[in-house]
């Protein structure tokens, strides 16, 4: 029992530092967009309704949508977008041109969520380092490059992992949320009347009142829900119950203590809207809370940098982004990756986005469209879930997801009002990353097809060669090949170039599947063809680490011992010519065999021994 409390208790710390760091950060933000917008006149009773609105928007997302409803949608035991887009591409399975278009909708979705991850970083830490010009203004000069400067060293130490930090992270940011609660505190007992903002009808009012106005400033609310996706995303990593706790002991009450103590603020010192929340702030404790805040706002950038690799790794398995370089930064930790070219890709994007926009005003601006619209996404994905795969009535999916759809679209409407003010930006970013997953989904489609047409049977050529069979040496050779059944080129070029068959022979296919774990006991699927050789499939979720050896060694006790001395994997290596007319438009064939040739990574991907690897090409017209 006292073990069962400690592990809970660690979960549920672990759950503050890494689910909530970011949304942790909103109160650098929300309030002074809110009202720095231009839109809301200074007033007292304006005050109350969008402190109001502010607190029922994280009741009604973070509270009820996420952390009740959509924490429930669980895909055994993991979360995020690519898990609930698993789930309801399974539950319409049967419905072919729905599945297709759930299938559309969420890998759009997921990425949405690079371009999230650009805007996220770049604007916490500018806003944590913004806290020097309220020190003094002679700071401002310093302002950007000093927030180049903690992106850099940030990006630079994850090829390192966060296994040595990682333990800090929960610990910083449950002192960053008793510091935000009791940078609040004060002032709402100087001002106790504020708490009346918690009634609903003052929200009510002022939409009633300001109906444009409210719709306007609906784009500057959703700061304050900024990173409610990783409530689900890190459900694999916590737990259901480790994150509700973590939420309504301590992350809400903070931040509706710190909002609340922000607007009592505004109502005794209107002049503190330029930066309400360091202004709540002693002179004594400035410094020390923009180093808290950095700290604070590093932690939630780390936990996205995470999120992008963990990401990147589904989206590969699911057959959506050629095979990349990942490394493990941990060798008890699976979870704990590195990718080299999605860290500083996304360095490079985070910079851009800092110089482009400057201060944490501008890229409020940018901000909203591509985390409202991955809202959306969820909210229609959860109702097929609900409907289709848990079977429930109509009614009851309709109402239970009808209501966070109207939620969400009026927050996306409203965000696209900042389209040209800078939502483009990550909109752009995601129809990038888009346009590259499905050019390469489809151009794997096609070349598959090519493959199999010209594609030779492999019992029939096996049979064919022990008629008169070549020269066998020791040891065992591992063909891989995307189609079972077919002879690999690579086989064919080693048949024709160096004339000699090894002992034992397996060809090799791998396959994910949209389901997040696979066990041991349904990994390696086995069909004996006779003369020492086995056509073998070997079977992943996309949470699995792909482990290519340690899967074959389970062909022990199968009539196939293998020795790591003497194995050697061979890898076709494809040369890919466009050709017009192939099923893409031509600018489209000619990326997927740019993306083919600058392919790398397949050895690392799977866990093949480098020196063991040998790579033979062939040309393929698509």
């Amino acid at each position: 029992m006292q073990s069962s409390k400690s592990s809970l208790a660690a979960l549920t710390l672990g759950a503050i530092g890494v689910v909530y760091g970011d949304i942790g950060t909103s109160v650098l933000y929300a309030v002074k967009e809110v009202f720095g917008s231009g839109h809301v006149a200074f007033t007292p009773q304006n005050v109350y309704g969008v402190l109001s609105i502010l607190f029922w928007t994280l009741t009604t997302i973070v509270s009820v949508k996420y952390v009740v409803l959509v924490l429930r949608a669980d895909n055994n035991g993991e979360g995020g977008l690519i898990a609930m887009l698993a789930l309801a591409s399974q539950a319409v399975k049967d419905k072919p041109r729905l599945r297709a278009a759930l299938l559309g909708i969420g890998i759009f979705g997921t990425s949405l969520f690079y371009g999230d991850g650009v805007i996220t970083p770049a604007i916490s830490v500018l806003s944590a380092v913004e806290g020097l010009e309220v020190v003094s203004p002679h700071f401002g000069k310093a302002v950007i490059p000093f927030t180049l400067v903690v992106l850099f060293c940030l990006f630079a130490v994850q090829k390192r992992g966060t296994g040595g930090i990682g333990r800090y992270f929960g610990p910083v940011t449950l002192v960053w949320f008793a510091s935000i609660a009791a940078l609040g505190v004060p002032h709402i007992v100087g001002h106790p009347e504020i708490l009346g903002a918690l009634s609903p009808h003052h929200a009510l009012g002022f939409i009633w009142n300001n109906p444009g106005t409210s719709f306007i400033i609906l784009g500057a609310v959703v700061l304050c829900v900024t990173g409610a996706e990783a409530l689900y995303a890190d459900l694999g990593h916590f737990g259901k119950k480790p994150i509700r706790l973590a939420w309504f002991s301590v992350a809400m009450p903070a931040l509706t203590v710190n909002y609340f103590g922000q607007g009592a603020l505004l109502l005794a010192e209107p002049e503190a809207v330029k930066n309400p929340f360091y202004m709540m702030a002693p002179d004594w404790a400035l410094i020390p809370l923009v180093v808290l805040a950095t700290m604070a706002t590093v932690i939630a950038s780390q936990a996205l940098i995470t999120g992008a690799f963990s990401v990147t790794k589904q989206v590969i398995q699911l057959g959506y982004l050629p095979r990349l370089n990942i490394l493990h930064t941990s060798v008890r930790d699976t979870g704990q990756i590195y990718i080299p070219f999605v860290n500083w890709v996304l360095f490079i994007a985070i910079v851009l986005a800092v110089v482009m926009f400057r201060s944490s005003s501008n890229l409020a601006a940018a901000y909203g469209i591509a985390v409202t619209l991955d809202m959306l996404i969820t909210t229609v994905l959860t109702f097929f879930v609900i409907r289709y795969g848990w079977r429930y009535p109509l009614a009851l999916c309709i109402g239970a997801t009808g209501f966070f759809f109207v939620v969400d679209l009026a927050f996306f409407a409203s965000n696209l009002l900042k389209l040209l003010q800078g939502g483009w930006f990550p909109l752009m970013i995601g129809s990038i990353v888009f346009t590259l997953m499905m050019t390469w989904k489809r151009g794997r489609e096609l070349l598959n097809e090519k493959l199999r047409a010209d594609a030779i049977d492999l019992r029939d050529f096996l049979t064919a060669v022990f008629v008169s069979p070549p020269t066998r040496v020791e040891g065992t050779a591992v063909f891989l090949t995307a189609e079972p059944g077919a002879v690999p080129n690579a086989m064919l070029h080693n048949l024709k170039h160096n004339k000699v068959l090894h002992q034992q022979n397996l060809f090799v296919t791998v396959r994910s599947h949209e389901v997040p774990w696979i066990g041991l006991d349904k990994r390696l699927q086995v069909e004996p063809l006779g003369g020492d050789c086995w056509q073998v499939t070997v079977h992943y979720g996309f949470k699995n680490d792909p482990d290519l050896p340690g899967a074959l060694a389970l062909m022990r006790g199968r009539g196939c011992e293998l020795q790591s001395m003497t194995t050697s994997y061979f890898l076709s290596r494809d040369v890919v010519i466009p050709t017009i007319g192939s099923g893409m438009a031509p600018w489209r064939e000619k990326l997927f065999a740019q993306m083919h040739h600058n392919a790398s990574g397949a050895a690392s991907f799977l866990n093949l021994p480098s020196n063991s690897v040998v790579e033979l090409g062939s040309k393929i017209e698509i």
